[in-house]
């Protein structure tokens, strides 16, 4: 198979590339079935985004370890257990995920009716920082997955993250934002500084029936309620 330039230039960014094709295995075209497509509504809230970034941030805060393969010095030790939104009426088990040691790669959880948690940075009870959990919008096999509808979440909808021993914590959405993957800014959603926030990834936008995949990236972010 041919290799585009846009393809050799994600191959020197093996993290970048799962993310923005891993995420996006769609329910492919078989036996005359039609191909289901998730397509997101106008993007909203991304001056709300810019202003959840840290003013100055620090190199260290904000590299990005799966944009090279690395894997970072520090790791969040509190995990989110499950996810809950209900304007999706989605209630799915939280994986903790990181690089795959066998491609040096983002590792999403294999199912798509669950969704991982990217373990490597900020934690459930973090004070700072993007709590990111990425998930598959579908599948060939499996067929919808807990992302299906994210594109379709609105301003000021509720997100619930629940840890491993019960604790509960409140976010509302605050935008929604869909890049092409070739162009999504992974140190924005990746940073480590900022006030805290619930980064929700996937795949949407047109399908490519020619290599089963959706052509952008749906990014949602919700902000922490206060207590």
């Amino acid at each position: 198979m041919s290799v585009s330039p846009a393809d050799r230039t994600l191959r020197r960014w093996p993290g970048r590339a799962l993310l923005l094709m891993m995420l996006g295995i769609a329910v492919a075209v078989a036996a005359g079935i039609v191909v289901h497509r998730s397509q997101p509504r106008a993007d909203f809230g991304a001056s709300t985004v810019i202003g959840l970034e840290s003013p100055e941030p620090s190199a260290a805060d904000t590299r990005v370890p799966i944009a090279d393969g690395t894997v970072p010095a520090v790791t969040a030790v509190d995990r989110p257990a499950r996810l809950r939104v209900p304007a999706l009426g989605l209630d799915a088990a939280v994986d903790a995920v990181g690089i795959d040691p066998a491609t040096g790669e983002f590792a999403v959880p294999p199912r798509v009716d669950r969704v991982g948690w990217y373990r490597y940075g900020p934690g459930f009870s973090a004070d700072a920082g993007s709590i990111v959990i990425a998930g598959h919008v579908d599948s060939a096999a499996e067929g919808k997955g807990a992302f299906f509808r994210l594109g379709s979440l609105g301003d000021g909808d509720r997100i619930t993250l629940t840890s491993d021993d019960g604790k509960e914590r409140q976010f509302d959405v605050v935008a929604r934002e869909r890049y092409r993957k070739t162009a999504i800014p992974l140190q924005k959603y990746f940073a480590r500084d900022g006030a805290v926030r619930l980064t929700l990834i996937t795949c949407g936008g047109p399908f490519d029936s020619k290599t089963r995949h959706y052509r952008d990236n749906v990014v949602v972010t919700a902000e922490a309620r206060t207590p």
